[in-house]
């Protein structure tokens, strides 16, 4: 690590040149990156998208549909309303870019009081209709007192990318300049406090001009525009603060080569192993393969990659150019008082170790109390914020003219494919078998298939009727539902989606030996490979994580209680924070309408907090560790641990609550609740665990921290004094 820091202090302006080089490339690329995301990450590879692709080719359903929701005042009379709506229909005459076009005039029940419907399919995923929508926002337009909108999958889609983007900056608007105040206050210069907003955006945007190559190999979802900022500021800015901080010391009786060097020696160990920590975290989401944790996973691990080189080569080599002018531009001055209050506080801990350990323990219990309500949701329109004229007008549309109980979140499909002909005797008394156990089914409300659509009760009648009927009666019917060797049947649950009721009744259905082969689609089959994914490969990604940390610990302190200590704690804090967001999200508390809990939350809290936690545990105990090598004394080593660390730890905490926490003002809930949830474990767990609990630990346990495998790592030379 010494040789390191040499060799950036005699090539700092080399370093530096590479850098500002790619900047400028990946600069570029950055910018480009909100052009190649789409969707919302919920994708996978399972029988839903089977069954999706078979309605496609056989049946053919539409890739994409959007709907033109019609709405006028009650001033406004009928016929002008209907004149409006053939007008708009009448401008649509050469688009082209649609399959189908239909509007309220062609089929019975698209009116209903003031508001009317039509709808454009297309043969497109609704990720890439990106050109086909901005040709219809320039056809369609508003009158006085009448409107058209358009909503749907396809302009969710974009409205969720716009919302991400209009988020991402209004985090940083928030984030940044509080940061700013944070760091000053902690250095008390202008140089200093800017240097790690520097590092952080300078991390970011490689970070994110990296990414875009992706685009070409994987999906990217749109959130990773705003998952990408919020770790990268929050951990650059970490780094680069715990650099600054032991650079300044060691300026003051070093000269800055020295001073570099021992500044990469020790704190750029800690980098080191914390990215690591927070690097394998995010390396459990790998397991799970849905595109948004893929894409997380992805963003995630490759800005802690280039925030730790970052940390490691760039600040370094302008440390070494700025030398003692570090120190300029002094707005405040940093009292060394408060080195004594984290001093007097370390005391208290040490002095009250089970009365404090008990404190910290009662409010993270009590704060885990809540998690067992814990309701969990894929994220859908109401990701969006509720001002979007596209949610409103959908939400709108399902009022109106979707029943609650023949929804689209209640529909499961079902493809039946037979050995030959659907037609053929035995094949059709197969699938009629099917069909009857399925209607007789508890939980089922309506079964749409031949039989209801014709009215036709009996099994001999119905198969007679699709033989030998008249043409014009049997032909819609097989259009609809039969296809050679496949028929569909529509079936309509008494609970829809979020259920698990629901996805349970369609996970027994896909496990049944039926006699033929059946394919089952529809949104409650997609939340169940969903959530069955999760449920299923999270729990590998949870045992890497701890192994690995672990071992990551074990390596660095020489310890085997400091890293179960670490894992345990962490678990710990983590489950209060679920519990709080329960609390606040779910219980609708702090004047938050209630909504479920996003199912992403819970892994991508853990994932992310897990390792971005471990930077003050690092921080932490690695100063512990050096005091206590020179002293040999446990109780020593944690007070003078404690004293030097606490104002940094909890300054980074300051700086990434503010930077996470900053998308608590944002509108997409998704990321609303992550940001709330990341800010409120980085609380808890720089002040009641790393400030209270920890210590107390240390203190309890005395030199048994120093155990691993029978050898002590201290020092037989001990002095009396606070080595500070």
């Amino acid at each position: 690590m010494e040789r390191l820091g040499s060799f950036i202090f005699r090539n700092r302006k080399w370093v530096l040149f590479i850098w500002l080089t790619a900047i400028v490339i990946f600069g570029f690329f950055a910018l480009k990156l909100p052009t190649v995301l789409s969707g919302n990450g919920f994708e996978y590879k399972g029988e839903y998208n089977q069954t999706r692709k078979l309605l496609e080719a056989d049946f053919g359903y539409p890739k994409s549909t959007i709907i033109l929701f019609f709405q006028k005042d009650r001033a406004i009379s009928d016929a002008e309303f209907q004149q409006f709506i053939q007008n708009t229909f009448h401008k649509l005459r050469n688009f082209d870019e649609a399959r189908d076009v239909t509007s309220p005039f062609d089929k019975k029940g698209m009116f209903r009081d003031e508001y009317a419907y039509g709808v454009l399919t297309f043969d497109k995923k609704a990720e890439s209709l990106g050109n086909e929508i901005s040709k219809l926002k320039k056809l369609l337009k508003n009158k006085e007192g009448l409107k058209v909108t358009m909503t749907g999958e396809p302009i969710i889609v974009q409205d969720l990318n716009i919302a991400s983007q209009e988020d991402l900056e209004k985090a940083e608007m928030i984030g940044l300049p509080i940061a700013l105040v944070v760091l000053i206050l902690a250095f008390g210069g202008l140089v200093a406090a800017a240097l790690p907003i520097v590092i952080g955006i300078v991390s970011i945007l490689i970070t994110m001009g990296t990414v875009y190559f992706f685009s070409y190999r994987v999906d990217l979802t749109i959130f990773i525009l705003n998952i990408v900022p919020m770790i990268g500021l929050a951990l650059s800015i970490d780094f680069a603060l715990l650099f600054i901080n032991r650079y300044k010391e060691e300026l003051q009786s070093k000269s800055v080569q020295e001073a570099i060097e021992m500044t990469i020696r020790t704190a750029g160990r800690s980098i080191i192993f914390s990215g690591l920590c927070v690097f394998i975290g995010l390396s459990g989401l790998w397991f799970i393969k849905i595109d948004i944790f893929q894409n997380v996973a992805l963003g995630g691990m490759l800005v802690v990659l280039i925030s730790g080189i970052s940390a490691l080569t760039f600040l370094p080599s302008i440390l070494g150019l700025l030398g003692k002018n570090i120190n300029k531009l002094s707005v405040i001055r940093v009292s060394k008082q408060k080195e004594s209050i984290w001093y007097r506080f370390a005391r208290l801990v040490m002095n009250h170790p089970i009365m404090m350990a008990l404190l910290a323990l009662s409010i993270l219990l009590a704060g885990l109390v809540p998690v067992r309500q814990m309701v969990l949701s894929i994220p859908s329109t109401d990701s969006l914020p509720a001002k979007y004229p596209s949610r409103v007008a959908l939400e709108t549309y399902q009022e109106q003219f979707i029943s609650k109980e023949k929804s689209d979140d209640k529909k499961v499909m079902f493809v039946l494919k037979t050995n030959g002909p659907v037609t053929e005797k035995n094949n059709f008394n197969k699938v009629n078998k099917i069909i009857h156990t399925l209607e007789k089914d508890d939980l089922v409300h309506f079964v749409f298939s031949p039989f209801t659509a014709s009215n036709i009760k009996n099994d001999e009648q119905l198969y007679q009727f699709l033989l030998h009927g008249d043409k014009s009666s049997v032909a819609p019917l097989k259009q609809y539902f039969i296809r050679d060797n496949k028929m569909l049947v529509e079936v309509y649950l008494k609970t829809g989606e979020h259920s698990s009721k629901a996805r349970q009744w369609v996970r027994n259905w896909s496990q049944k030996k039926l006699g033929i082969q059946a394919f089952i689609g529809g949104p409650i089959k997609f939340e169940q490979e969903i959530f069955d994914e999760i449920y299923q490969k999270a729990p590998y990604g949870l045992l890497l994580i701890f192994l690995s940390t672990l071992i990551i610990l074990m390596a660095a302190f020489r310890s085997l209680l400091i890293p179960l200590k670490a894992i345990l704690m962490n678990m710990l804090s983590l489950a209060c924070t679920f519990g709080i967001v329960v609390w606040i999200f779910q219980k609708g508390h702090l004047g938050i309408e209630p909504v479920d809990i996003a199912l992403i939350l819970p892994v991508f809290v853990f994932t992310l907090v897990f390792g971005l936690s471990m930077d003050y545990e690092v921080f932490l105990i690695s100063r512990i560790q050096e005091f206590y090598l020179t002293t040999g004394d446990n109780t020593l080593a944690t007070i003078s641990g404690l004293t030097f660390t606490s104002k940094i730890i909890t300054s980074a905490a300051a700086i990434m609550i503010v930077v996470t926490g900053a998308f608590a003002f944002t509108g997409v809930m998704p990321v609303k609740q992550l940001g709330v949830g990341i800010a409120i474990a980085i609380f808890i767990d720089a002040t009641i665990v790393r400030m209270v609990l920890v210590p107390a630990l240390m203190r309890l346990l005395g030199d048994w921290n120093w155990w691993f495998f029978g050898y002590h790592f201290k020092r037989v030379k001990k002095h009396s004094r606070n080595p500070a």
